[in-house]
């Protein structure tokens, strides 16, 4: 909630009520809780949510975890002897691309599973299926049982990463969802570092162990979610249209309202579930997805939440991530201990930038990060793609057997390895918190499990291209591929200028009046001047 204080107090005679005016962005509700009640961060209540979202932040970095560790593996010169393998190729995209089949294939049991048995069983049916899928890798020595067990990862793990967000985003005070909501995705690089720094120290214990301990570290994670999340909470929300409404006030009291029924941030948000949750919505039946296209304002919110889940997965992040080994032998890094250690620095200065974009989410705003990021991604490939062009002058690159070649341009190599750390810290700050948060965020209720499906399906059919189509372009194209990434974040920028909403300063339900207006993007940045009593209560509203 934006919140600008003018100097004027109005009084017109002794008798009547003082009034303090404010100009503010967002609703007025939400603004008259802040005034008579500001929340306040560090209060007992608060910290038991911001541990319970931390169970919730797991399948954030289990994602990480999973989704990281091809990268790690296809650097490990012991896993590519045992399946004859290179870094890059056809078969480099198949093995990492059966994680983004499994994602898709779920699809259709995302939103059932969510909204039918709530979101703790969605991360435990998510996490389980994590489980499986880590022993069937665990065991096995040919590639198709690999791959078997790689495809049930992605399956799982597209359960879990749709219940994981919406519940810490749902259990959350309004006032710090945007925050802690953005500390989520952030949490997809702690895992990250826990597989790169895995797959470091594995290199030095050499054979098949070097890269089976690492595979199995992939059931951590998963492991502590199914333990723990039977002792969380469930989402307000979910309570409440499940007719368990008692339970849904009673969460909302002793974490929101810390233990006051009467407290403003509890009569806000149960008004809200009253006037605009539905007990009878198409959450409650499996096969009724009527809600997501019902009408203009509900397809706008589907194409929002569509839109950011898949440009975050066609920013040019999925070469860094999923074959950085190819990148760095096409700049003249060859050395596996050199990769790795790359690797491992480059996802630590990502997850530090990272928090530091949930940090400012709520300050800055969802839309200028976004179009910041997207644009500053644009420059950085483009000086990739000059950097990557002078050193293949040299003789450097990648052959099309797939084996790299050593150039002789030092400074156009060490300009590469720039750009990949610059590119990482930009695509942190202001992506990385908004892939789940955003999309999470633009979904009303009714929407939202079977809307995160969508999102589950953008992230996984964005990342098979991704799998099947960069490892075979820097096979054969090498650093023309980066030209590729230059253009799309130029125009994915631009679409987010032009069509994506500012959701901050509201609650989820408020957000129900932005999709409805002709315009949301000028009706979610519009200002409201406000009239405010000496009790707090708003006594007036103008459009400014």
């Amino acid at each position: 909630m934006s919140l600008e204080k003018q100097d004027v107090d109005i009084h017109t005679s002794p008798e009547k009520e003082q009034v303090e005016v404010k100009v503010v962005k967002g609703n007025e509700a939400f603004a008259e809780a802040m005034t008579k009640e500001p929340p306040r961060a560090w209060t007992r209540p608060q910290m038991l949510i911001y541990a319970f979202s931390i169970i919730g932040f797991f399948c954030s970095t289990m994602n990480g975890y999973d989704g990281s560790l091809i990268n790690n593996l296809l650097q490990n010169k012991a896993f590519k002897e045992y399946y004859g393998v290179q870094s890059s190729g056809i078969w480099a995209g198949i093995v990492s691309s059966m994680y983004q089949i499994g994602g898709v294939v779920a699809l259709p049991f995302v939103g059932p599973a969510i909204d039918t048995w709530g979101r703790r069983v969605g991360m435990v049916i998510g996490a389980g299926l994590v489980i499986l899928g880590t022993i069937i890798q665990g065991t096995s020595h040919a590639s198709q049982a690999f791959m078997g067990g790689r495809f049930l990862l992605g399956f799982g793990v597209s359960i879990a990463a749709a219940a994981g967000p919406m519940y810490v985003v749902e259990i959350n005070h309004p006032a710090f969802r945007g925050t802690v909501g953005a500390m989520y995705n952030t949490l997809w690089f702690s895992g990250a570092i826990i597989a790169s720094g895995a797959a470091r120290g594995a290199l030095n214990v050499g054979g098949d162990y070097s890269w089976r301990v690492i595979t199995w570290l992939q059931a951590l994670f998963s492991g502590l979610i199914v333990l723990f999340v039977f002792f969380l909470p469930e989402s307000p929300r979910w309570l409440y249209v499940n007719n368990k409404k008692e339970a849904a006030k009673a969460m909302l009291t002793k974490y929101h309202g810390n233990g006051n029924a009467e407290s403003p941030w509890v009569s806000l948000q149960m008004h809200e579930y009253e006037e605009l949750l539905n007990m009878d919505g198409a959450d409650k039946r499996w096969w009724d997805y009527r809600a997501l296209f019902r009408n203009r304002a509900s397809v706008y919110r589907l194409m929002c939440n569509i839109a950011v889940s898949i440009f975050g997965q066609w920013a040019g992040n999925a070469v860094i991530s999923y074959f950085l080994g190819a990148v760095l032998e096409s700049a003249g890094y060859l050395n596996n201990i050199e990769q790795a250690n790359i690797t491992l620095i480059n996802s630590c200065q990502q997850f530090l930038c990272a928090i530091v974009g949930a940090l400012l989410v709520d300050r800055v705003g969802r839309r200028p990060l976004l179009i910041f990021s997207f644009t500053a991604c644009c420059v950085i490939w483009l000086g990739m793609t000059i950097a990557a062009a002078e050193f293949a002058k040299s003789g450097g690159g990648i052959n099309s057997d797939g084996t790299a070649r050593q150039g002789t341009n030092h400074a156009a190599s060490q300009a590469s390895l720039a750009m990949i750390f610059i590119f990482g810290s930009v695509y942190s700050i202001g992506i990385t918190p908004l892939q789940a948060l955003f999309p999470v965020e633009v979904l009303s209720f009714e929407m939202r499990a079977k809307g995160m499906a969508f999102s589950s399906l953008a992230v996984n059919v964005g990342g098979l291209l991704n799998q099947f189509a960069w490892p075979v372009a820097m096979q054969n194209i090498g650093w023309i591929t980066y030209v590729i990434f230059t253009v799309q974040d130029a125009i994915q920028a631009l679409i987010i200028w032009m069509y994506i909403p500012e959701t901050k300063g509201r609650t989820l339900e408020e957000l129900d009046e932005i999709f409805a207006a002709k315009n949301p993007v000028k009706a979610s940045l519009a200002k409201k001047e406000i009239g405010l009593n000496q009790y707090g209560d708003v006594v007036d509203v103008h459009e400014v």
